[in-house]
């Protein structure tokens, strides 16, 4: 089983760097996206990426759009749409 979580911090980590962006030096589920270092593009290609490595998007699959405003919230949407989390 994936551990969602630790793909999206990999994920998050492998974008910043691959864009020369700083990253906050800590992730913790307290961390405002916002403030984390990723700007919009980073998002997109974020969401965009974890949607290849984990084969769904649940921004798509939401009947009404929320935006997280910390990692720990959208870890959660993640885990919340994950067919994966939804058999365990």
């Amino acid at each position: 089983m994936t551990d969602v979580r630790e793909v999206i911090i990999k994920s998050i980590r492998r974008i910043a760097e691959e864009n020369e962006l700083e990253l906050s030096p800590s992730l913790n589920d307290d961390s405002v996206l916002l403030e984390s270092g990723l700007d919009s593009l980073g998002f997109a290609i974020l969401v965009a990426d974890l949607e290849g490595s984990l084969g769904f998007d649940p921004f798509v699959m939401m009947d009404e759009p929320v935006y997280p405003n910390t990692l720990g919230e959208f870890v959660a949407i993640y885990k919340k749409f994950s067919p994966n989390e939804a058999q365990a």
